[in-house]
């Protein structure tokens, strides 16, 4: 039940935003009642940080940090993943945005835990990247000249950006410009 909850949660969240989204309506769509939401989740709070510990925080991992990490390079990586996501949206057909960006747009002044959860995401999701920029480096794929953190906060703040800009013209085409800018050092 806990996981059904969770389920249709995220799908609310992303589709109509934390705030649009009542506790009724989250019982009403898994078919539970008060007290077993309230059994797992005693506000919606609770549930709103479930979403953001448990699923977009596995999302980031299995959309980004795996991929990047299982790649040649960073870089090839990088490519692979504005390029995933980039067919994905196309093959949809709609953009609702990233789940990451649109918490921490609605989530990050309303709340310092909400806040703190969404940003050690991004932590994550950056220290992976400038991770695997350093072993790249010390494996000579990747050119020493290059800032670690300074990559991982653009390619992050480029994907994020873009996101946004592709759910505001829902279309991604931009995803495939950013992707081009991160053609491999030679």
């Amino acid at each position: 039940m806990r996981q059904k909850v969770l389920d249709v949660a995220e799908e609310a969240f992303q589709a109509r935003g934390y705030n649009a989204t009542s506790l009724g309506d989250l019982m009403q769509a898994a078919g539970v009642s008060g007290g077993a939401l309230h059994h797992h989740f005693p506000t919606k709070k609770a549930l709103g940080l479930a979403v953001i510990n448990e699923r977009v925080a596995t999302a980031v991992a299995e959309t980004w940090i795996g991929p990047v990490e299982a790649a040649n390079t960073a870089r090839e990586g990088v490519r692979q993943v504005f390029a995933a996501v980039a067919g994905e949206l196309e093959q949809q057909g709609f953009v609702r945005g990233c789940q990451l960006n649109n918490l921490a747009h609605e989530l990050s002044l309303a709340d310092p835990e909400f806040r703190a959860a969404l940003a050690q995401i991004f932590d994550a999701w950056q220290q992976a990247i400038a991770e695997k920029i350093k072993r790249d480096q010390q494996s000579g794929m990747e050119d020493r000249q290059t800032d670690p953190e300074r990559f991982a906060a653009f390619t992050v703040a480029s994907y994020s950006g873009a996101m946004s800009m592709a759910k505001a013209a829902q279309n991604a085409g931009v995803l495939t410009l950013c992707m081009e800018g991160f053609e491999p050092k030679r």
